[in-house]
């Protein structure tokens, strides 16, 4: 489990939540993995999660090239997330 909070009092362990994030195409190639659980900040975004992980993994492209979806749901990028649940952020697909 990857961790971009550290929490030293149990108020601080209260304001977290755990994200699990999945990656598919060239995000998970850039992070080296598929999938990936983090603790965050509660008031944490998902603009602000997807630009934790771009510095953390050096993700190529910018969140406007990019989809997401929560819990198996397309969603807005100023949808709010909350602990337990499932991020994947979505590369565009070529069609032909």
């Amino acid at each position: 489990m990857s961790t971009l909070v550290e929490s030293n009092t149990n108020s601080e362990i209260d304001a977290t939540m755990n994200i699990n994030v999945l990656y598919f195409a060239s995000l998970a190639d850039e992070a080296n993995c598929h999938e990936e659980t983090i603790k965050v900040p509660q008031s944490t975004s998902l603009t602000e999660l997807y630009e934790q992980l771009r510095q953390k993994h050096r993700f190529s492209r910018p969140q406007s090239e990019l989809r997401v979806a929560v819990n198996d749901y397309f969603a807005k990028w100023t949808d709010e997330i909350h602990d337990g649940d499932s991020v994947v952020f979505i590369t565009p697909v070529a069609g032909g």
